[in-house]
């Protein structure tokens, strides 16, 4: 009992990047802003879709929902190590880690599938544009939203609870920012080869099967949007599907550098960095990159922050 007692790890001290005080300060005084823009600027996407008529569609629809998901995304992740950022003692309880940890990862999935779907979405558009309001319907938008969703916290729960059950022999430094899976489970006082297995399998399933699907995807609306004479026609085609392949690459290339690369050829230190990156900035890109490429979502955005001030005038 006694033995069972001094090895239970009821919290976790998280080291973060850095433990001196003024290097903490700035990154604090980085992260802030990055989380203050990732809250409004999808905030203003989905308020701007809402409010305008012309964007009730399926692509910004799915759009509403990735900006959600980034919201929630960022809010899991960000909250913690700006907290942290100003503590000298770096905590999180057991449960509270479990939390994070669970929530973080299975909004990664969900993102991974959602991204599959606009993907889809926009082959439909494309490549099948008279039967595109026939299939597109919005009881289908609102099934395969709810599926990506249900789906992603479903996934996630097996690799999370093999990582919970682990013993850890009161080891409880976590060699990074927040709680997250690959550094958990390097905690553990055992052999952790079958964990490592389960994290490349899910790895293969919610990163390389659904990326593909979307390569495929893009080759058939590549080969279709060259069949358009019209040189507006293919301009408007190819501007549609530019956004959505930018934050695609974003997403996925640095996920799959996070996750599908031998833990032995990147330092803990770049295993951060990476996890920041599609973390932390991309949540807060995404909503800039459709904004700036799209001439329908910054007209949008322009009359829900004009309708925003006026109401505030009167």
């Amino acid at each position: 009992m006694d033995s069972e007692n001094q090895t239970k790890v009821t919290e976790f001290i998280l080291l973060g990047i850095s433990n001196r005080t003024e290097m903490e300060l700035t990154l604090f005084a980085v992260f802030l802003p990055v989380y203050l823009i990732t809250l409004s600027a999808n905030t203003l996407i989905i308020m701007a879709v809402l409010v305008d008529q012309h964007l009730h569609n399926p692509m910004y629809f799915f759009l509403c929902n990735l900006s959600f998901l980034d919201i929630c995304y960022s809010s899991t992740s960000l909250p913690i190590p700006l907290k942290n950022f100003l503590k000298e003692r770096k905590t999180i309880s057991f449960s509270g880690c479990v939390a994070q940890m669970y929530i973080s990862l299975s909004l990664g999935v969900v993102e991974c599938f959602l991204l599959v779907i606009m993907a889809c979405d926009r082959y439909i558009a494309i490549c099948h544009p008279l039967n595109y309001t026939i299939i597109m319907t919005w009881p289908v938008c609102m099934k395969t939203a709810i599926s990506a969703w249900i789906t992603g916290f479903l996934l996630s729960v097996v690799s999370v609870v093999f990582t919970i059950k682990l013993p850890f022999c009161g080891h409880n430094r976590i060699n990074h920012l927040v709680c997250e899976v690959g550094a958990v489970v390097r905690l553990a006082c055992t052999d952790i080869h079958l964990n490592e297995l389960l994290g490349f399998v899910s790895s293969i399933i919610v990163l390389v099967v659904p990326l593909s699907v979307i390569i495929f995807t893009y080759v058939q609306i590549i080969v279709a949007i060259l069949k358009i004479s019209s040189t507006d026609g293919r301009f408007k085609a190819f501007s549609t599907c530019t956004s959505h392949l930018t934050v695609v690459a974003l997403f996925y290339g640095t996920a799959m550098v996070g996750y599908l690369r031998p833990r032995s050829m990147v330092s803990a230190q770049k295993d951060k960095i990476i996890s920041l990156v599609y973390g932390v900035f991309t949540p807060m890109l995404n909503p800039l990159i459709y904004t700036l490429r799209n001439n329908d979502m910054k007209g949008a955005l322009k009359k829900s922050v004009r309708g925003r001030v006026l109401s505030l005038h009167k």
